[in-house]
């Protein structure tokens, strides 16, 4: 693979030598620069940016981080703290990094120091550096010094940045107002009280990068010198962006021992014991105070980046980053003493959080007497008791019937979470701990949990009993395991109630206590509002509103609604077209607003949400929407993956045909009814998986592979290659060809894991799936077999065609529903099923399906103002 920083040279190289031709282009928008310098738009090299961007991690990482970036306002992007030596080391890789970001549409602003500058200015006339609590004393003499370093090397960020055809602004004051810190200790230094953020939001919306010094003035106008990491933390309270990172010529903080990179650190676990080390002093144990100022100030999921220059691309761009992660974290508690757990707060939990205690099915305290009463119990909590789990010999939670080479093995028994823990990866953290202090390990799932896949990675080995699957790692022992087993099916010999729909998973809760059984899955409810609207009526319409959806999904959203004899679009938000009206509804006229996530909850006329934004855009929105009441209650339906993978059971993950909703109970709870529309690889693999699960469910049969081809629609509108029809001509694109979203995404609903290989092709519109399926040899099916099992399956569902014939996408572009056929069995073996699924990726794959679901929450019929 070519080096990312060889491209970037060799990309510079070609850069200068435009300028020198006098036709440097301004990539992506004209708008984003003035008419000085408005320059037509290169449609090469911009495809040559996001092929570098590819480089450093999966297109699929690539494309969504920059969707993410771009879809809010440009000042709220990212936060970089510059430190002072990368301005002498690595300018040009800095400039460089910067300009990159523009090109690409992003502003990041940047605040930078000039410590290790200042410090040998000071040397050379003989002045030695003061420091107290890691703040460095500034008199007068020194902050003139000061002053005439930062000017100088603000400068010459920006000219390197103007070298490079990137416009940049100096702003050495203007932005920071501050009162003296303590004037007799620290001399002129400030502590910042205020920030004019009028100079920043200027600079971008004329298309410069905003540079910054940490200066500020007092407002009297006398200059007071400030750490610029705390400056650039103050200014990241005050705009809150999707990105906080610093930038030193270390690329992270180093161990002051090992001299090793720390890659994570937990404040709440760890904060104290840094402090205390020797070699935490003077900046770095102000960096980490100051990070945990700001990060105290922030959401808990919020977290602060340490990184290098050169890995700047990979810090923004790619899941796993660079350098050191700073985060809050959460305190974990192992205890092995009962009196240690604090009763009060454990029983809470159980309350809210254990479905068999929600359910009646389990008393409170009859278990907590069970587990007093017990010779070796562990229990693990975080701080607040917002997850909880608890491991016993299996002998005490099963009796003295089993062996005594299987009575000894640790069981968890139960690991339940609230909705805050699952958001916030405490599961996670807390597994890792119990895998930490547990060599071994049992636990037991339903065989229907849709996310069994994760179980079977975190063991060593599993085995069916009924309808649970026992897992276990760590158990070398194999005459432990065949007689744990032994003693284990009798105890499951009665069969369970199942659930269609099961949501429950060990990252949220299960309980096992009087065998291995898991609770009641959560049932998801349709949405019955309150209020004086009465939806079932003909004279009153549903009132839509629609956030995003200037893409090909949105306009197909805005065509539905538009024709639906029961809806009616009342308001969009787009903060580009604010103000213009949207032509493509006939039915009166909708203009163009912009809607934001602190206000979204006060629009009024609106009974649904649509979210069409890119994905890790709809949290915010879903988060102010929760704040409703009573008969202000509404749908959201979100369209992006945001909530595809969804825990905490709040939301219906909408394919009606495979996990419906369950129409006869009311969903009374306040806030809002909540929907998470699949994917349209999704939902075509799944549509053509599903049927067959009795007959691959059993981990010892082989995935399914699937060859997906999809439409150059499915790539959105941003350019890039895979929506390029000349680069596509004759042409055939595969991408991200492990770990999809949507392979992802189908293996946690079906519970089986699928291997997934995408490809964009150079027809507008469509998805052709070609799925193999093997079998185990008891399945006994034939080709006629195979179709009539699939007739039988969707034979009330008029949305799905089965067809004996291979379908073909030309034949359900702008089609409503989904055709699968072309069954076949491989006739040498009969060991392996092939069948073909075909949608459009923009209506069953999205905007119809939306539409279908909005008609179940409301009480509809599903297919009202679906063409079928």
């Amino acid at each position: 693979m070519l080096g990312l920083s060889r491209v970037l040279r060799a990309k510079n190289q070609i850069t200068n030598q435009l300028k020198r031709q006098h036709r440097l282009p301004a990539l992506f928008s004209s708008q984003q620069v003035r008419n000085y310098t408005k320059l037509p738009v290169n449609n090469a090299e911009k495809e040559t940016i996001i092929k570098l961007l590819d480089n450093i991690g999966s297109r699929r990482e690539v494309e969504l981080y920059l969707r993410h970036f771009t879809s809010v306002d440009s000042q709220k992007f990212a936060i970089i703290k510059v430190g002072g030596a990368i301005l002498t080391e690595e300018l040009e890789t800095l400039a460089t990094s910067l300009t990159f970001l523009q090109r690409v549409g992003l502003f990041p602003i940047v605040v930078h120091g000039a410590g290790p500058q200042l410090n040998k200015l000071l040397d050379e006339a003989g002045v030695e550096a003061q420091y107290h609590e890691g703040i460095r004393i500034t008199d007068q003499p020194t902050l003139e010094v000061a002053r005439k370093v930062f000017q100088q090397e603000n400068l010459k960020l920006v000219e390197a940045l103007e070298e490079q055809g990137t416009r940049a602004r100096p702003i050495n004051g203007g932005v920071f107002v501050a009162e003296y810190l303590d004037k007799e200790k620290y001399g002129y230094v400030g502590r910042i009280v205020d920030i004019n953020r009028s100079l920043i939001e200027s600079c971008i919306q004329a298309g410069a990068l905003p540079i910054l010094t940490s200066l500020a003035e007092t407002p009297d106008g006398q200059i007071l010198n400030v750490n610029a990491d705390v400056a650039a933390g103050m200014l990241a309270r005050s705009i809150e962006p999707l990105k906080v990172v610093y930038l030193n010529e270390k690329g992270g903080l180093l161990d002051g021992d090992t001299k090793e990179l720390i890659s994570v650190i937990n404040l709440d676990q760890e904060y104290e014991d840094y402090l205390k080390l020797p070699w935490v002093k003077y900046g770095t144990k102000l960096k980490l105070v100051q990070i945990k100022e700001l990060l105290d100030h922030l959401p808990r999921s919020s977290s602060v980046s340490i990184i290098s220059a050169k890995h700047l691309q990979k810090e923004l761009f790619t899941a796993s980053g660079a350098g050191t992660l700073i985060r809050r974290g959460h305190r974990l508690y192992a205890q092995n003493d009962l009196s240690e757990v604090d009763g009060d707060r454990l029983r809470n939990l159980l309350e809210e959080a254990d479905q068999s205690v929600v359910t009646g099915t389990t008393s409170i305290a009859n278990y907590y007497s069970t587990l007093k009463s017990r010779a070796v119990v562990k229990v693990y909590h975080d701080d607040l008791y917002q997850l909880a789990a608890v491991v016993s010999p299996i002998s005490e939670v099963f009796g003295t019937q089993l062996a005594p080479s299987a009575s000894k093995i640790p069981f968890l028994e139960k690991f339940v979470a609230t909705k805050a823990a699952s958001l916030q990866s405490i599961t996670d953290n807390v597994w890792s701990l119990i895998k930490s202090e547990q060599e071994s390990l049992i636990w037991a799932v339903d065989k229907a949990d849709d996310n069994i896949a994760w179980h079977f990675e975190r063991s060593d080995g599993s085995f069916n009993l009924g309808d649970v699957t026992l897992f276990w790692y760590g158990v070398t022992d194999i005459l432990a395991i065949r007689e744990l087993i032994v003693g284990l099916k009798q105890l499951v010999s009665q069969p369970r109630p199942s659930s269609k729909n099961p949501t429950i998973t060990l990252k949220r809760n299960y309980s096992t206590v009087s065998g291995p059984r898991l609770p009641q899955s959560s049932i998801v409810r349709p949405f019955t509002p309150s209020g004086s609207r009465n939806y079932s009526t003909a004279g009153s319409k549903l009132r839509v509103g629609l956030i995003g959806a200037r893409g090909y999904t949105g306009q197909e959203l805005v065509k539905l609604i538009d024709n639906h004899p029961k809806m009616e679009l009342t308001h969009i938000s787009s903060r580009e077209l604010k103000g213009q009206p949207l032509e493509a509804y006939k039915s009166k006229e909708i203009i163009y607003e912009q809607i934001g996530a602190d206000s979204i909850h006060n629009v009024p006329d609106v009974d649904a949400w649509v979210l069409a934004l890119p994905n890790g855009i709809a949290h915010s929105f879903v988060s102010g929407l929760d704040q409703l009441q009573g008969k202000d209650r509404k749908v959201v339906l979100d369209l992006s993956a945001d909530y595809r993978f969804d825990e905490t059971g709040d939301w219906w993950y909408g394919l009606n045909e495979l996990y419906p909703l369950n129409k006869s109970a009311s969903f009374d709870a306040p806030g809002t009814f909540k929907i998470s529309n699949p994917g349209c690889y999704a939902t075509g693999q799944q549509m053509g998986i599903f049927p067959l699960l009795p007959f691959i469910k059993d981990s010892s049969v082989p995935s399914p592979a699937v060859f997906g081809v999809s439409g150059y629609s499915g790539a959105g509108t941003t350019p890039s290659p895979k929506n390029d029809p000349r680069f596509l001509a004759d042409n055939l694109i595969p991408y991200s060809l492990t770990n999809h979203i949507h392979e992802r995404e189908v293996s946690r609903h079906l519970g089986k894991r699928v291997q997934f290989s995408p490809h964009v092709a150079q027809f507008f519109r469509g998805i052709t799936l070609t799925i193999n399926v093997p079998l185990p040899k008891t399945a006994q099916l034939d080709k006629s077999k195979l179709y009539e099992l699939f007739r039988e399956h969707y034979k009330n569902h008029k949305l799905v065609e089965v067809l004996q014939e291979v379908p073909l996408v030309r034949d359900i572009q702008n089609k409503h529903g989904v055709r699968i056929g072309g069954f076949e069995i491989d006739p040498n073996f009969g060991d392996r099923a092939v069948l073909v699924v075909t949608l459009d990726n923009l209506l069953k794959g999205a905007a119809t399906q939306a539409v279908q679901n909005l008609n179940v929450a409301f009480g509809l019929n599903e297919l009202e103002g679906i063409p079928h």
